[in-house]
Order: structure tokens, then C-alpha cells, then sequence
């Protein structure tokens, strides 16, 4: 019990430090509990936040903050046209042809293995291949069953995300254009002493902001070029790729390592191992090798100082709580955590009294 004392008094002797811990737990608690209800008001809140940053740009070229607001706004809603009208059909018609074409694959993969046997006989034999084969046919109709299901129970998932797409817009705009009236509301009610709280987020701001914003254009410009590569090479499902690949810059080491598969396995299904393919995933590793080496170095000049097992950790964490949002925030969110553990205030170490 002594030692829980002096632990206790070490780091929670400040009255900022208790309510500091007390605004990050209240935070997390009010995500984790009521994520899903405030969904649409969250992701609000995070649009409005990236967005600005463009508004304050504009204002800075002495445009008044209601026309950079109108005209972020609009970008904005053009923006998600853009994906509503032209990217999630080609992404859906894409995908559907996929599911067609994915028996004559697995025959094609079938026969591939079927020839292990007389190329390695002393590694693989026709029993393994039988037992592999089988596994896949299993692991197949278990996925189209998941798929049914799944296609069944997304009516009122198609009618949530309807509504999401009529109130996210209309939560962004009053965010942009209110943004002071609704800060000076809620600071009403925060605690007055909050100096610390107010020191970790000016200093997680900038850093947050800049992360979250380099990692869209940093998914937009591998994205679109992995796309206009693919297609000038005659690549099947050209768009479905680009959005993986895309995508999968937000988990660093892994992502890249993991979509590799299906471009490889499409490339080959459609090619073989002829000279398409090497052209193809040799484009493809320069596409890799220019996003780590030029477009990361550009896009986040202050790096990230956390070290890769922090990182995995974080993906695996936030992304087990909140899923796909979980993994994008999972950086900024370990490096709020970092500076939160840095600026905690430090009482001075008690001595132990002797007995």
C-alpha cells in the first residue's frame, strides 16, 4: 500500500494532472461506449477539423472566413460526389466482376498446384495438395455464406449511411461556419484549471493535423498513380487496386507487404509468369519505393518519432477498439499518448519513511 502512495501522490499530487486524466478518460469512455450512436457527429467533427486548416489558409490570403468556409464546403460536397457517382460504382461493378471471375482463378490456382507434385515430388505429394485443395473449397463456401448473410443484413446499413450521407455534410458545414460560437459553448463547461490539457493539445495539434492531412494526400497520389499504371499495363480490376494500395499506406511496414498479394495474384492469374507480370510488379515496387523515399519525406517533414513495435501496438489496439478508423487514428493516437506521458507532471519523488 506504501508503494501505491508514493505512486499515487508522485503523479496525481497536481490538480491539472487529475483533470487532464479525467478529460482523456471521459474522452475515450464517450467513443468507446457511444461511438456508434455519435458516428455521424464524429466524423463531423474530424472532417471539419482537417478542413480547417484549408479555411484558415484562404483567410490568411484575406478572403473573409464565410467565403473560405463556402468554398472549402463546396470542394467538399464535390468531392463526395465524386466518390458517391464515379468511385463506389466502378469499385462495385469491379468487385462483382471479380466474384465471376473467381471459380476460373481457383482453377486455374488448382492446376498450378497439381503440378507441385511432378516439379517437387520430394517436397510436395498429391495428398497435400488434395488436403490444401480442400481447405480452400471449404474456406470458399463458408465465405459465400458470410457474403449472403451479410448482403442480406446490409438494407438498414444502406439506409444508415443514406441519413449519414445527409447529416455529415450539413454537421460539417455548421461546424466550419460556427466554429468559435461552438468552442466558447463548450468551454463553458470545462474545467477552469485545464492549463495542462490546453499545453498537450497545442502541442498534439499541429502534429495531429499535419499527420491525419499528409496521409490522405498521401492515399489520393499513390492511389491515383498505382491506378494510371494499371491501366496503361491492361491490369483486370485496375480501379480495386489503386483503392487497396491506396488504403494501404495508413498501416506502415504492413499494409504494403499485405496488398502485394492480391496485385501479384491477379497479375499472374492474368498473365502467368510471362513478361507482363515482371513489367507490372517492377512498376509496382518503383511506385513503392518513390511513396517511402520521396513522397513520405515530403509529405511528413517532422517524422513521427515513435518506435515500429509502438507503432504495431497502436495498430493493433485502436484498430481491435474502432476498426478501420481505429488503424488510420492509430499513429496520431500513440503520439498523443507520447506527449501526454512527456508533459505529465512529475511531483518531486517522496522519501519513504523508515519504520
Amino acid at each position: 500500500m506504501n508503494v501505491f502512495r508514493v505512486w499515487f501522490q508522485r503523479n496525481f499530487s497536481d490538480p491539472q494532472a487529475v483533470i487532464l486524466a479525467l478529460l482523456l478518460v471521459g474522452g475515450f469512455a464517450l467513443v468507446i461506449y457511444w461511438g456508434s450512436m455519435l458516428a455521424p457527429l464524429l466524423a463531423s467533427v474530424v472532417i471539419a477539423y482537417l478542413l480547417e486548416a484549408v479555411v484558415v489558409k484562404l483567410q490568411q490570403k484575406k478572403l473573409p472566413r464565410i467565403a473560405a468556409v463556402l468554398l472549402v464546403f463546396l470542394i467538399f460536397v464535390v468531392a463526395l460526389l465524386f466518390l458517391m457517382l464515379w468511385l463506389i460504382p466502378v469499385l462495385a461493378g469491379q468487385m462483382a466482376q471479380l466474384a465471376q471471375d473467381f471459380p476460373h482463378q481457383i482453377d486455374a490456382g488448382q492446376q498450378l498446384l497439381m503440378r507441385l507434385p511432378e516439379l517437387y515430388p520430394r517436397v510436395v505429394s498429391p495428398e497435400q495438395v488434395s488436403e490444401i485443395m480442400s481447405a480452400i473449397r471449404s474456406e470458399i463456401a463458408a465465405l459465400g455464406q458470410s457474403l449472403l448473410s451479410l448482403s442480406l443484413a446490409s438494407i438498414p446499413g444502406l439506409i444508415a449511411i443514406v441519413i449519414y450521407l445527409i447529416l455529415v455534410p450539413l454537421l460539417v458545414f455548421f461546424f466550419l461556419k460556427d466554429k468559435r460560437l461552438i468552442l466558447h459553448w463548450v468551454a463553458r463547461y470545462m474545467p477552469q484549471q485545464r492549463d495542462l490539457a490546453r499545453v498537450v493539445w497545442t502541442e498534439m495539434d499541429q502534429q495531429i493535423g499535419n499527420y491525419v492531412r499528409g496521409k490522405f494526400v498521401e492515399i489520393l497520389i499513390v492511389g491515383g498513380v498505382t491506378y494510371i499504371v494499371f491501366v496503361l499495363m491492361g491490369l483486370n480490376y485496375a480501379a480495386l487496386l489503386g483503392v487497396l494500395v491506396g488504403l494501404s499506406v495508413i498501416v506502415p511496414y504492413i499494409g504494403a507487404v499485405v496488398v502485394t498479394i492480391p496485385v501479384a495474384m491477379i497479375a499472374f492469374f492474368q498473365w502467368g509468369w510471362g513478361p507482363e507480370f515482371s513489367y507490372l510488379m517492377l512498376a509496382y515496387g518503383i511506385i513503392q519505393a518513390l511513396d517511402g523515399n520521396i513522397v513520405v519525406p515530403l509529405l511528413f517533414s517532422e517524422a513521427v518519432n515513435l518506435h515500429p513495435v509502438a507503432i504495431i501496438v497502436a495498430v493493433l489496439l485502436f484498430g481491435g477498439l474502432w476498426g478501420f478508423w481505429g488503424v488510420f487514428f492509430a499513429i496520431p493516437l500513440a503520439t498523443l499518448v507520447k506527449a501526454v506521458l512527456s508533459a505529465w507532471p512529475k511531483g518531486d519523488k517522496p522519501v519513504i519513511e523508515e519504520a
